[in-house]
C-alpha cells in the first residue's frame, strides 16, 4: 500500500539567512520533532531527495540568476543583493535539496510508489522570480516541481494552492501566461508583496488559470474556507488537473509572527482535505506539499501535524 512520504534532507536546516533571522533552523527543527513523536504519524515514511540539478534550474530560472546564487555561496557573501535573500556557506546545497524534494515527491506520486507527499525544506520558494530572489526564498521549489512534471511526463494541466499569509507572487510570474499550470491563492491583502490582486487573472493563454483571494488582516476560517469551496472547487471542475501542488505556508496560522490571520490547525486540516478531494477526483490522488512560511514554532508544529495528518489519510482509501 502506498504510504504518505515525507521527503526532507537535513542539510535543509543549514541554510542560515543572518542572525535573528524568522527563517531559520528551528522552523524545521519543530516539524521534524512533532512528525516523528506524534503516534499517529509512525506509519510514515522518510525519503531523502535527490538534489535539484542546474537543468532542473533552468526549468524555471534564468542562468544568469542561478549562477549569482551559486557564485555568491561560494564567495562567502552574506546575501545575494536582494532584500530578504540572506545567505551562508550551506545555502547552496540546501536550496538544491529544497528544490529536488519537491522534484522527488513529484516523481514518487507519478509513478505510484508513495500515497502523496509533504516537503518540511527552506529556504521556502514561493517568492523567488525566474531571474530574481525574494522574500527569504532562493529558488521557487513548487514552480521546479511544475515545470518537472510538465517537462518528464507530459502534463499539462496542474493546480498549484498556495495558502500562506503572502502571496506567491513567484509561482504566479512564472505561470501568468501559461495554461499548464492554474495558480490558486489566498492571502492577506496590503501585504508583502504587495501582488495578488483579485484582478491579477494571467494572460494570453494563461487567462483565467490565476486566481487570487486577498483577506484583510484578522480574518479567519469564515472569511477564507469559501474561497475553496465556492470558487476554486467549481474551478476545477472545468479545469480537471492532472496533479495537485501545495505551496503550504502557515504563516496564515493564528499568531503567527509575520502575518495576521487566524487559522488553526483544524482549518488546515480542512484545507488539506479539499485538495486531497481535488487530487482524488481529477489527479488519482497525485498530490505534493512542500513547506513556505510559518514563523512561531508552536503554531508550525501543530499545522504540519494537522497537515501531515490529514495526507496519511489517503493510505485507508
Amino acid at each position: 500500500m502506498s504510504q504518505t512520504m515525507i521527503i526532507y534532507d537535513s542539510i535543509c536546516k543549514l541554510h542560515r539567512a543572518g542572525d535573528g533571522h524568522p527563517e531559520n533552523p528551528a522552523r524545521l527543527e519543530a516539524i521534524v520533532s512533532a512528525l516523528q513523536n506524534d503516534p499517529q504519524a509512525s506509519s510514515l515514511a522518510w525519503q531523502r531527495p535527490l538534489p535539484a540539478g542546474e537543468e532542473d534550474l533552468l526549468n524555471n530560472h534564468d542562468r544568469s540568476y542561478i549562477d549569482l546564487v551559486k557564485d555568491s555561496v561560494a564567495s562567502g557573501r552574506s546575501s545575494l543583493g536582494y532584500p530578504d535573500t540572506g545567505i551562508n556557506s550551506s545555502s547552496w546545497d540546501a536550496a538544491l535539496a529544497a528544490g529536488g524534494a519537491m522534484i522527488t515527491g513529484v516523481d514518487l506520486v507519478m509513478e505510484g510508489k508513495a500515497a502523496n507527499a509533504f516537503c518540511p525544506v527552506r529556504p521556502p520558494g514561493h517568492h523567488a522570480l525566474p531571474g530574481m530572489g525574494m522574500g527569504f526564498c532562493l529558488f521557487n521549489n513548487v514552480a521546479l516541481g511544475a515545470r518537472h512534471a510538465i517537462k518528464k511526463y507530459g502534463l499539462d494541466r496542474i493546480l498549484i494552492i498556495d495558502w500562506d499569509v503572502h502571496h506567491g507572487n513567484g509561482t504566479q510570474e512564472a505561470f501568468y501566461r501559461e495554461k499548464e499550470v492554474f495558480f490558486f491563492s489566498t492571502h492577506q491583502a496590503s501585504w508583502y508583496p504587495f501582488t495578488g490582486a483579485s484582478g491579477e487573472r494571467g494572460e494570453g493563454p494563461g487567462l483565467g488559470t490565476t486566481m487570487n483571494f486577498p483577506f484583510p488582516a484578522g480574518s479567519g476560517r469564515k472569511d477564507i474556507l469559501p474561497a475553496y469551496t465556492e470558487h476554486l472547487l467549481p474551478a476545477m471542475q472545468k479545469y480537471k488537473p492532472q496533479l495537485v501542488l501545495i505551496s503550504a505556508g502557515f504563516d496564515s496560522y493564528q499568531g503567527d509572527l509575520l502575518g495576521m490571520f487566524k487559522l488553526t490547525a483544524e482549518d488546515f486540516a480542512q484545507l488539506t482535505s479539499i485538495a486531497m478531494e481535488i487530487a482524488d477526483e481529477y489527479a488519482s490522488g497525485r498530490l505534493v506539499s512542500t513547506l513556505e512560511g510559518g514563523y512561531s514554532l508552536d503554531g508550525l508544529a501543530s499545522a504540519c501535524t494537522a497537515h501531515v495528518r490529514t495526507l496519511m489519510q489517503a493510505q485507508d482509501d
